[in-house]
């Protein structure tokens, strides 16, 4: 609601500078990052008083099942994926060519017709249907950080969402949102890169089945995220944590989940009086 209220922010330089600030942080206060270090049981990291698991549901059954009741296991096995995404990045000749002027000015879009297009495909992708007509999430980061693209050039990315899993190539209806409200942005097209929802999943096991929001976000979820618990992000066993976008508020750049979940940790296993 704050980012249609007020804007979407964009990152300058791109999203990976959240990243890199969030590292320089954490090798601030001493700590260290190893990556290339898949972890395929619990057993395979160090000995720690407590381990936070940025992981979906999924990815902690089959990483701690040994240090998990059954019962747990059992809710965490049925937490339900939401739909998953097909994704474009673009490079484009120039901006995109909207038919209103206003659309320039904001760094991220939300294409689509009248209301009952928009719900009809947005529960396309619920019922395991694939819209023509998807609802389109759109960026166009390089009108507003320079950095993004080459002098005169502009990049932009979107994704529309599809059912779990699906293997269906959207760029023909994505890119066909986008020439009906801006005619003459296919003419613009450099190049593109697209990800499907297995190819997501492949760069991120945490994305299941294309699922970037974490699991979905029906009322059941809402409330049992990922089981329902005073303490969502403090597991049965002891010095066990979910931090993940599976944990309260949900998917989202915020770091709530990281937050209220390391604050379970130092009261729960450090014993630490929070304010």
């Amino acid at each position: 609601m704050a980012g249609h209220a007020v804007g979407w922010p964009i990152p300058r330089g791109g999203s990976q500078s959240i990243s890199d600030g969030l590292a320089r942080l954490l090798r601030s206060h001493g700590g260290t990052i190893e990556t290339g270090a898949p972890v395929e049981e619990i057993e395979n990291l160090p000995a720690a008083r407590a381990v936070l698991f940025d992981v979906s549901p999924r990815q902690l059954v089959r990483i701690a099942a040994r240090r998990l009741p059954a019962s747990y296991l059992r809710k965490l096995q049925g937490y339900r994926a939401g739909p998953g995404v097909f994704k474009i990045d673009w490079a484009l000749a120039g901006p995109i060519p909207w038919r209103d002027a206003d659309c320039g000015l904001a760094g991220t879009l939300h294409l689509g017709g009248a209301l009952e297009e928009i719900e009809a495909g947005e529960r396309a992708a619920w019922t395991g249907v694939d819209s023509e007509k998807p609802f389109v999430l759109l960026a166009q980061p390089s009108l507003f950080d320079s950095s993004r693209a080459p002098a005169g050039r502009h990049t932009g990315w979107a994704y529309c969402h599809v059912p779990n899993g699906s293997a269906r190539d959207m760029t023909e209806a994505i890119e066909a949102q986008v020439e009906r409200f801006a005619p003459g942005f296919r003419d613009l097209i450099l190049a593109r890169h697209t990800k499907n929802t297995a190819q997501l999943e492949q760069s991120n096991a945490n994305l299941v089945g294309g699922d970037i929001g974490g699991g979905s976000n029906d009322l059941r979820q809402l409330l049992m995220r990922p089981v329902l618990a005073p303490d969502p992000y403090r597991t049965p066993a002891s010095g066990i944590y979910l931090c993940s976008a599976s944990t309260p508020p949900g998917g989202g750049v915020h770091g709530m989940c990281g937050y209220h979940a390391a604050r379970s940790a130092l009261k729960n296993t450090f014993g630490l009086p929070l304010q």
